[in-house]
């Protein structure tokens, strides 16, 4: 319980960094941001095996995440600023030009923490497949988790990372589905209907698990489960809200481009200022 209750104040302080940071640009995405909040927390802080002063690209001797959904930089840049890959005062910089913290992630302008660049959809899930694949070849036990978006897995190179990932046995690779239901223009069930990802994913010879996303006994449990080593890839399917925090963006997926007004960020600050307090 000691460690949820750490892992939920952290989050507290990951929301209220999205909130200000695409406040402050006047562009971003905080939608998705805020939903997969808890999972982010959760895996830099509880899950992965890593450490800013010893981190290479090369990712040899630690654990290794790619954000296949590059557009949710903005919690992807808070975990990591939070966990000391760089100072924390550099959130505000998000989009500004000349800035390290682009959009979508970037490593031309070395930015500690990011293995490699992301945000044209469905490209992240064959790079970390690849990523795991070189592990197993170097004997390195670690392992590489991949964040993809359920709009995003409309993309046909998705299944081909999938289908390639199960045949080369890539066990010590942890993809998991931010599942909100939502993309930029609507419901993810009007636009291609993806559903069922479960028996999708496993028809495609991967070991599968559905979680709640926005509670940390159940993320903790699901990356539990992906530890089983059996020759299969793992694919984790988080549940979440779009917006989760902050009541006038959940659910709505307008939020998922959309920065707030100076208003909307007081507003959405002081919700999340009830929660836990600062980390």
């Amino acid at each position: 319980m000691a460690d949820i209750l750490n892992l939920q104040k952290v989050a507290s302080q990951v929301r209220r960094d999205i909130v200000r940071m695409v406040t402050i640009s006047k562009s971003g995405h905080p939608g998705g941001s805020l939903g997969i909040t808890d999972v982010m927390t959760a895996l830099y802080f509880n899950e992965m095996s890593h450490d800013p002063k010893t981190w290479t690209r090369e990712g040899k001797g630690q654990d290794m995440f790619v954000l296949s959904a590059g557009h949710l930089a903005p919690v992807y840049y808070s975990v990591l600023a939070r966990s000391g890959y760089f100072p924390v005062s550099e959130m505000s910089t998000l989009r500004k030009f000349g800035s390290r913290l682009q959009g979508h992630p970037c490593v031309t302008d070395h930015l500690p923490g990011v293995f490699m660049p992301s945000g044209s959809l469905g490209q992240g899930l064959s790079a970390a497949a690849g990523m795991a694949l070189g592990k197993k070849l170097d004997g390195d036990p670690h392992r590489v988790y991949v964040l993809c978006g359920d709009g995003e897995s409309e993309e046909g190179q998705i299944w081909e990372a999938g289908m390639w990932a199960s045949h080369n046995g890539v066990d010590n690779l942890v993809a998991f589905t931010d599942l909100n239901g939502l993309q930029i223009d609507g419901p993810t069930e009007t636009i291609t209907g993806i559903e069922d990802l479960s028996d999708k994913w496993l028809s495609f010879g991967w070991d599968v698990i559905d979680a709640d996303g926005n509670d940390f006994e159940s993320i903790l449990k699901a990356f539990e489960f992906a530890h089983t080593e059996n020759g299969k890839p793992k694919m984790i399917l988080f549940r979440t809200v779009m917006g989760k925090g902050v009541d006038f963006m959940e659910g709505n997926h307008k939020w998922h481009g959309k920065a707030p007004s100076e208003e909307e960020c007081a507003r959405a600050m002081a919700q999340l200022a009830e929660t836990l307090g600062d980390f």
